[in-house]
């Protein structure tokens, strides 16, 4: 077995608990990409069994910190059992289920999403590729699904020096169809698990979109503006907001604004699968931050505005940057909101921190002397859960604004 020797005081974070090894910690040592490794302390004590990965700043993730644990294929098939059992205990209204979410659930790098009877996984460090055929062959067991699709194409691949993987890995028949849809809460959404961003939806916000129609519905939205929509999942639930207060079909209208035409086809798809008529939604393939300076020029107001932006700090040297984006967002939307108005505004940049983030949005309404209620903190659904001694895994956060 090989061996990574720390420099001296660099072992604090394992005893802690924490996951990652960075290369900076390192004195000796090192092993081929994906092998499991025994990290010592610089005195020779033991701390960890964790892969190795000879390309990334992350130089090895953490296994097991039990000295006694072999990393073979009946631990790697326990994790996944402990995974999928976990999400049983969630009561999740939907169809559409992170069954294994990287290091919170002791797997780092590795991401499963069920759609259905379709398993899609990202592979994004050298642990997990080493192990990926005795994963899918645990997930399958455990689950019962025989489809398994891969969408390992992100960036953090690239930086493990893994080249992109996509593809089926398992399927029992002819019929490789990648456009699926799934229930979620009081509504259907439609997905591309092959073009789609991610695994191909964001079941990260599935509480905040339930949360948003129960906004909608007590509050009676009429205008609402869904900023970089995606496929509409939060125009979907603004509009079953509406019609269960009895907004529509006498009034009632959602604006959805995407730079990504296939995207916004995919959201009137699902706008019209749930049964709205065209009268009251509209598709918007444009730049959010150049329509917004265009409605406050026109003095045009909405009852309720959501702002769920990309990733704008894919790292901590990009924060600073990032926070002038978010602040200038925030700023219009705050602006565009009517009195009473209700802002859903988000950040999944885990650089910014939920602290960071308030201060953001709260500069934001002092440069557009607008003031207001924050009514709640919003974070990723409970099949996205954050583990006590891995806080980067908390990388979304939302508030929920009622302008004064």
């Amino acid at each position: 077995m090989k061996t990574l020797r720390l420099r001296e005081g660099k072992e604090r974070s394992l005893l802690r608990g924490h996951p990652w090894l960075f290369d900076s910690a390192i004195a000796k040592g090192g092993a081929d990409a994906g092998e499991t490794v025994r990290v010592e302390s610089s005195q020779g004590a033991f701390l960890a069994w964790a892969a190795f990965s000879p390309a990334s700043k992350i130089k090895a993730r953490v296994w097991s910190f039990d000295e006694s644990q072999r990393i073979d294929e009946d631990f790697l098939d326990g994790l996944v059992q402990k995974a999928v059992q976990s999400r049983l205990l969630f009561q999740i209204e939907s169809s559409g289920v992170r069954l294994v979410h990287g290091e919170s659930d002791g797997l780092p790098g590795f991401i499963v999403d069920q759609y259905g009877d379709t398993l899609v996984l990202q592979v994004l460090s050298c642990g997990v590729e080493r192990f990926k055929s005795v994963l899918v062959k645990s997930l399958m067991k455990h689950t019962g699904v025989e489809r398994v699709f891969e969408r390992s194409d992100t960036q953090a691949r690239t930086l493990e020096g893994l080249p992109p993987s996509t593809g089926w890995l398992e399927h029992p028949n002819a019929e490789k169809k990648t456009r699926l849809q799934i229930s979620e809460h009081q509504w259907v959404l439609n997905l591309d698990i092959e073009q789609g961003h991610k695994t191909g939806f964001y079941l990260d916000q599935r509480a905040s979109r339930r949360r948003f129609a129960d906004y909608a519905q007590r509050m009676a939205f009429e205008e609402v503006l869904n900023c970089f929509s995606y496929t509409g999942g939060f125009s979907v639930a603004a509009l079953t907001g509406m019609r269960s207060a009895g907004v529509l079909p006498k009034a009632g209208h959602v604006l959805s604004i995407d730079s990504s035409a296939s995207a916004l086809e995919m959201a009137q798809s699902n706008l019209r699968d749930n049964g709205f008529d065209a009268a009251h939604y509209t598709m918007m393939d444009a730049d959010v931050n150049q329509s917004l300076r265009s409605f406050l020029q026109e003095q045009r107001q909405f009852d309720a505005i959501v702002l769920d932006p990309p990733k704008f700090a894919p790292s901590q040297a990009h924060v600073e940057r990032a926070a002038r984006a978010y602040k200038d967002i925030n700023r219009l939307a705050l602006q565009l909101l009517r009195p009473g108005g209700v802002l859903f505004t988000f950040s999944c940049s885990g650089g910014v921190s939920a602290e960071l983030f308030h201060k953001i949005v709260a500069s934001a309404g002092a440069d557009a002397h607008v003031d207001g209620f924050i009514a709640e903190r919003l974070q990723g659904a409970m099949d996205h859960p954050m583990t006590l001694n891995f806080p980067e895994g908390d990388y979304l956060k939302g508030l929920v604004v009622i302008r004064k």
